[in-house]
């Protein structure tokens, strides 16, 4: 069932009035069709959401070898991205002929097995495999685009660090994917994410700088990601998440979640020091704990 709640302020050139503001803290509800290529379903509106891999090409790491995978769709016209560790996972998207498409385009789209060779002119589309029900599900991380944590290595957040935790773990058991979705700012864009930093810089949590500016704490769907695990052939997995409203929608939409494995900052895992109390990003989170049901233990430190 859809939870809505009506906030009596929003905030406008410094100024709270009493305009209502209604909003969903909950995706909508969503009707998975059988498998396609591409993988699709229909929302409430009864508008049919697809996606389609565009591209994949290898990406040398210092974490190990990935393959990325940029995908378009017709909700929101952004390039979504999967970020794959393993040969055992294969996009049907991708894979599928297109018409009037010779050996060398391809190549060049990435629909190829093994690893490119200078001069190589065959795609080896009849030794492509198919993900063994026989292996465990793998390592999932499904994470939204976060500038300022990732390029700046902000400290305002863990976002970079999450990021980096979750390729290092899926390049250590040996397979695994990161879904990359372009939600900046939990879904509000950089621009207003920005303006809630001026907000928290002004005493605010992250929660109430967002409805300070008339949105949710948490726009983020994940409607598009579970149409890419489905062309990526995955129905179970295990999740690298602190986030139930994550599960539940994923869940919602067919994807079986079989394990969740947290996602502890390392400042988290050791003692903290008196120094670190009051540090933005501590603070940052224990919020999201406090406030939006994330699952983390909050280090004793930071308690009242």
């Amino acid at each position: 069932m859809k939870r809505s709640t009506v906030l009596k302020k929003s905030y406008t050139n410094g100024l709270t009035t009493n305009h209502n503001i209604r909003f969903s803290l909950k995706a909508p509800e969503t009707i998975i069709t059988p498998p396609t290529t591409p993988p699709s379903y229909f929302t409430n509106n009864k508008i049919q959401l697809n996606v389609e891999c565009l591209v994949r090409a290898r990406i040398p790491t210092n974490t190990g070898e990935f393959f990325l995978h940029v995908y378009k769709n017709n909700k929101d016209g952004k390039e979504h991205l999967a970020v794959v560790y393993g040969d055992d996972f294969r996009s049907k998207s991708l894979d599928s002929s297109r018409p009037g498409e010779n050996e060398m385009d391809r190549i060049v789209r990435g629909a190829y097995t093994g690893l490119l060779k200078p001069g190589q002119t065959r795609s080896n589309e009849s030794n492509i495999s198919i993900v063994s029900n026989q292996l465990p599900p793998p390592l999932v991380r499904i994470h939204s685009e976060c500038f300022t944590g990732e390029t700046l290595k902000s400290a305002r957040c863990d976002c970079g660090e999450q990021l980096e935790e979750a390729m290092r773990l899926i390049q250590s058991e040996g397979r695994g994917v990161v879904i990359y979705l372009r939600q900046e700012g939990r879904g509000i864009g950089l621009a207003d994410k920005l303006r809630a930093y001026n907000l928290q810089d002004l005493g605010h949590d992250t929660v109430t700088a967002n409805i300070l500016l008339n949105h949710p704490p948490d726009l983020r769907t994940y409607d598009i990601a579970s149409l890419i695990l489905a062309d990526l052939g995955l129905t179970s997995i295990r999740l690298l998440t602190n986030n139930p409203d994550k599960i539940e929608q994923i869940e919602n939409d067919g994807v079986k979640v079989i394990e969740r494995i947290p996602m502890v900052p390392q400042a988290w895992k050791d003692k903290l020091d008196s120094n670190r109390i009051g540090h933005e990003m501590d603070q940052y989170l224990k919020v999201k704990v406090e406030r939006m049901r994330h699952l983390l233990n909050i280090p004793e430190s930071l308690l009242p």
